[in-house]
């Protein structure tokens, strides 16, 4: 293959700064069509609330059972689930959906299209499978994410759709707390949330569990522990070996992802909340203690209200 010559050279520079000026126009029209839907919040719910949870294991069946419980007598809920499932393939008919019989072979299951294209629920919340960088790069999820809210929004214009930002493996090499600081605005919002509200009507708000795990972790390591939580890994299951789960919750961490739902969803602090609840199966949940549960309770509303895309006022 012949050298570049000095203007073909030229050439490619250019094209790639022209390529380069039209992506941060295009990133720079996208910020603020979220600006300007998260310029206003939204109405608190008045009421008992239908949700509808299509995901994975960061999902799982407990969570959803906790939040029930926290939300009281009227909420209800139903979902779809599998095994590290991205939007995409929930979505493809022809995709495989790894676990998807042991993880819906439950009462609450209902099939995610038939579900979220019905207009039965007043709050979809979406989950995009980990690692998000893989998702974004081999699973189209701005795409998606943009395929489902449109297929809620054209059932019911009054249907709340959410994005549940989880988290990455608490092993991962480049820093668990430095990359929940880091992906919520490079690839949760620039490369998921933000692409899909520019590909559909429909607005999409957050869910931001990760950034209230990494608030709630500096929070107990601030204070040198609290009673019966330590450090991340209490938040996290353990293998059958004894080691820890390093992407999982156990029943501590579940606890901490309800509060996050039930405060981004119904508007309300969950300070002061019940904290002995049941697994979805109904045998009790271990419980965090009375310190902790008050810790996770007040780090949870602290992070709400300060993150504008939940919706909820500040």
């Amino acid at each position: 293959m012949p050298p570049l010559t000095r203007r073909a050279a030229l050439g490619v520079l250019a094209l790639a700064g022209g390529l380069g000026a039209y992506t941060y126009a295009k990133r720079r029209r996208q910020v603020a069509v979220a600006d300007a839907l998260y310029a206003n919040p939204l109405p608190k719910p008045d009421g008992a609330l239908h949700v509808f949870h299509l995901g994975h294991s960061l999902v799982g069946r407990d969570m959803p059972a906790m939040l029930a419980q926290l939300g009281g007598q009227g909420h209800d809920y139903a979902s779809q689930l599998g095994w590290g499932t991205s939007l995409k393939e929930h979505w493809e008919p022809d995709l495989p959906i790894n676990g998807f019989d042991v993880e819906n072979g439950h009462p609450r299951f209902r099939p995610a299209k038939e579900a979220i294209g019905s207009g039965d629920y007043d709050a979809i919340v979406l989950t995009e499978m980990v690692e998000i960088a893989d998702a974004i790069r081999y699973h189209d999820s701005a795409d998606y994410l943009a395929r489902w809210a449109g297929l809620a929004w054209d059932a019911n214009t009054q249907t709340r759709i959410y994005l549940y930002e989880t988290w990455h493996h608490t092993d991962d090499t480049r820093g668990w707390l430095n990359r929940i600081d880091r992906d919520l605005r490079k690839f949760w919002q620039g490369r998921v949330k933000y692409p899909a509200l520019s590909r559909s009507d429909a607005p999409i708000h957050l869910i931001p569990a990760g950034q209230v795990k990494a608030a709630f972790v500096r929070a107990v390591e601030g204070r040198g522990g609290v009673e019966g939580i330590a450090g991340v890994d209490d938040l996290f299951a353990r293998q059958p070996d004894g080691t820890p789960d390093t992407i999982h919750f156990n029943d501590l961490g579940a606890y901490l992802v309800a509060l996050t739902h039930y405060a981004v969803l119904y508007h309300r602090s969950p300070v002061g909340l019940r904290h002995r609840l049941n697994r979805a199966d109904g045998s009790p949940a271990n419980a965090p203690s009375t310190e902790a549960a008050a810790l996770m309770q007040e780090v949870v509303w602290e992070v709400i209200q300060r993150h504008p895309e939940t919706g909820v006022a500040a």
